[in-house]
């Protein structure tokens, strides 16, 4: 059976959404100084360990580097 009574309707207030630009552009700028400082970190690092292992090794002449190395025996 059909009900003959109306139905209930609730009205919840809604503000009007806003768009925050500064929060944006801020977000954005520490995201872009985080991925900075990663980048620079990890390339001091790099640079550290280029700089250690080219210590440890002994200096190849450039002739050698220059080599074709066709002159060698099996």
């Amino acid at each position: 059976m059909l009900s003959l009574q109306e139905p209930v309707v609730t009205w919840v207030k809604v503000e009007k959404p806003t768009f925050d630009l500064v929060g944006v552009v801020l977000g954005s700028f520490k995201l872009a100084g985080v991925m900075l400082a990663v980048a620079v970190l990890l390339g001091i690092l790099g640079g550290v360990l280029f700089v250690l292992h080219r210590r440890r090794v002994p200096p190849v002449p450039p002739v050698e580097r220059l080599s074709l190395h066709l002159d060698t025996h099996p």
